[in-house]
C-alpha cells in the first residue's frame, strides 16, 4: 500500500509529530531521560519508515519538517538526542511553545547548500518546538544549518548520496507556521513545490 501510495505521489513530505520509540534509535535509557519521551505510536514509526524506504527507492522528492527530519535521520543509520535540555549544558530553549509562530533563535546555513541558496542569505531566524534533535548524523547526511548552541536545524543529502533523490530538505523548524509574515519559508515550499513538477502526469 505505501509502495503504490508512493508511485502516485510527485513528492513526500514528513510532518512533525510526537516523539518517535526510543528503541529505534538508543540503547537502555535511564529513567530520568525516559520520562521526557512522549508516548509511543509505534504504527506511526513503522509506516514513516516503510514511506522512507519507498520514497528512496523510487526516486521521489522528499520533504521533512520536525519529526520528519528526526525519523529520516533515524530511517538512515543516525541517532537523536533525547531531550536537548538534560543532554545537552548551555542549550538555548528549544521547547519555545509560546512563540510557535515567531522568530526565536537563528540558524547559520552552509554556504552552497540548498538551504543557502533558498533562504539568499547565511543566516535564518528561526521558530522553536521542540524538546529532541539530531544526534549523530546518519552518513548519507549532512547538517546545513545549525543554531549556536549546535543544534541540527537543517540537514541534506550528502556527498554521493546527494544523487539519490532529486530534492530533498530536512528542517527541524516549522516553515508551515512562519510563511505567512516572512516569506523566505514559502519559497521552501515553492521550491519543494517546483522538484515535483516533473514527475507529474495527471492533474490531481
Amino acid at each position: 500500500m505505501i509502495a503504490e501510495a508512493v508511485r502516485r505521489c510527485d513528492g513526500v513530505m514528513l510532518t512533525g509529530g510526537d516523539d518517535l520509540q526510543p528503541e529505534l534509535y538508543a540503547g537502555r535509557l535511564m529513567s530520568r531521560l525516559r520520562r521526557t519521551i512522549s508516548p509511543p505510536d509505534p504504527g506511526r514509526d513503522l509506516s514513516e519508515l516503510l514511506l522512507i524506504r519507498e520514497v528512496f527507492r523510487q526516486g521521489k522528492p522528499l520533504f521533512a519538517i520536525c519529526r520528519g527530519q528526526q525519523i529520516l535521520n533515524v530511517a538512515l543509520g543516525g541517532t537523536l538526542i533525547v531531550d536537548i535540555a538534560s543532554q545537552v549544558p548551555g542549550a538555548l530553549n528549544h521547547r519555545r511553545r509560546d512563540g510557535k509562530d515567531k522568530i526565536v533563535h537563528k540558524a547559520t546555513l552552509t554556504p552552497d547548500s540548498l538551504l543557502n541558496k533558498i533562504a539568499g542569505a547565511r543566516m535564518l531566524g528561526v521558530n522553536s518546538s521542540h524538546h529532541q534533535a539530531v544526534g549523530r548524523l546518519a552518513g548519507a547526511l549532512c547538517a546545513t544549518a545549525v543554531s549556536r548552541d549546535g543544534i541540527v536545524e537543517g540537514m541534506e543529502l550528502a556527498g554521493p548520496a546527494a544523487r539519490w533523490l532529486p530534492w530533498l530538505l530536512a528542517v527541524q523548524f516549522h516553515p508551515e507556521r512562519l510563511f505567512e509574515k516572512h516569506g523566505v519559508f514559502l519559497e521552501l515550499f515553492r521550491s519543494f513545490n517546483r522538484a515535483c513538477k516533473p514527475k507529474r502526469k495527471r492533474a490531481v
